[in-house]
């Protein structure tokens, strides 16, 4: 069964960094195609989502052979099943967070790899084409943000979460998804600003200190959210069920039930 460290996932990052960064110009090539469907669980996808997916699916087999791949897109025609065992590794692909939010002609999808050992998510890649912005972090090796101009990146820059405010905190939630329990969680902070927005975004302003809570209360998707909780544990933060006990990545549905989402540093 193949397995990934720390160690191996540092020799990784540039070469995967450069593979969203393809899956960046794929999706730009590719919006000229305006079709919309609906998949069996009545989420959209585009060309540009299927587009992405090729690009990063060839480039990860290119670059780790023997890693297995689970993505959004080949979910939902086959269900896979995560490799088992201990030290077994995977990456997980979201190739088009926020579809909704691209659609609209918003700037805030983006592009999520992620590769989980041992069922937890130990590197994260998010990148937002039309922000020119990646995050990307290794935990226990910190995390860094990079930007995007005109085909060439900046030097990476360290990011950090921030300790909590005493009094107005900044919590992020969902544009399209704010259901009413985690309404109703947030209504438990009455001096908090909320702010909403789409896909994985929400996980890199914690991991860079802009904001200090993302809970959600409703199921989501492994690939969804697995490359934000290891960029923002990377960064000092943290990501738990509701409850403090540690998500569980890899159930038979790929399925995570609620999880909050912490920019507050963890305190040894």
């Amino acid at each position: 069964m193949p397995t990934l460290d720390t160690a191996a996932c540092a020799g990784l990052m540039d070469a995967l960094t450069a593979l969203s960064a393809s899956a960046a110009n794929a999706i730009g090539e590719a919006a000229a195609n305006g079709q919309v469907r609906q998949k069996a669980d009545g989420s959209p996808v585009t060309a540009a989502d299927e587009a992405a997916e090729a690009v990063i699916c060839e480039g990860l087999a290119r670059v780790a052979p023997a890693v297995p791949i689970i993505s959004e897109e080949q979910a939902a025609g086959a269900r896979p099943q995560p490799p088992t065992g201990e030290g077994a590794s995977y990456f997980l692909v979201d190739p088009l967070d926020g579809t909704r939010e691209f659609v609209a002609g918003r700037d805030e999808y983006t592009i999520n790899i992620a590769l989980v050992r041992d069922g937890m998510p130990i590197l994260g890649i998010i990148t937002a084409p039309a922000r020119g912005l990646t995050w990307r972090g290794i935990v226990g090796r910190g995390a860094e943000r990079i930007a995007l101009a005109d085909g060439k990146s900046s030097p990476p820059s360290l990011i950090h979460t921030r300790p909590r405010a005493e009094r107005e905190i900044v919590i992020m939630v969902s544009r399209s998804h704010l259901e009413a329990r985690t309404r109703a969680y947030v209504e438990g902070f009455p001096q908090a600003k909320l702010v909403q927005c789409g896909s994985s975004v929400k996980f890199c302003r914690l991991a860079e200190g802009s904001a200090d809570l993302y809970p959600r209360l409703a199921p989501t998707r492994d690939w969804d959210i697995a490359a934000g909780h290891a960029i923002l544990k990377a960064a000092g933060g943290h990501v738990t069920a509701p409850d403090g006990s540690p998500l569980i990545y890899g159930s038979a549905d790929l399925l995570i039930p609620a999880f909050v989402a912490s920019g507050d540093p963890i305190m040894a």
